[in-house]
């Protein structure tokens, strides 16, 4: 699997900015694929392996209705203090993906 375009995932992303982010929550939160298809304990750990873990993280959102709004949640709330997987992505990727999304916004990654 080869390294996601961050400048297209963040451009893709524009289209939520005016999005609130309990709009988006509750979105996620209803719609999201993760919320109800997973027993905690049944999913496996990330690696920290980028390309096993991207494999992982793809799998584990396939299908999901709500891939780039979970993305753009996690980028909002949790920035480069993310964990797990949000958005399709395994936190490796989206900690690479912030400061893109964070510039393409008019601000600097904190």
């Amino acid at each position: 699997m080869t390294e996601p375009n961050y400048e297209e995932t963040a451009t893709r992303l524009n289209r939520y900015d005016d999005v609130p982010s309990d709009i988006l929550t509750h979105l996620v939160t209803r719609d999201g694929l993760c919320f109800w298809a997973f027993d905690r304990a049944d999913v496996p750990e990330l690696s920290g392996e980028a390309s096993p873990d991207r494999e992982l993280a793809a799998r584990m959102c396939a299908g999901c209705p709500v891939i780039d709004e979970c993305l753009e949640l996690d980028l909002r709330t949790a920035g480069p203090d993310t964990v797990g997987v949000w958005g399709a992505l395994p936190d490796t990727d989206r900690r690479a993906l912030y400061p893109v999304w964070a510039r393409r916004r008019g601000g600097e990654a904190r």
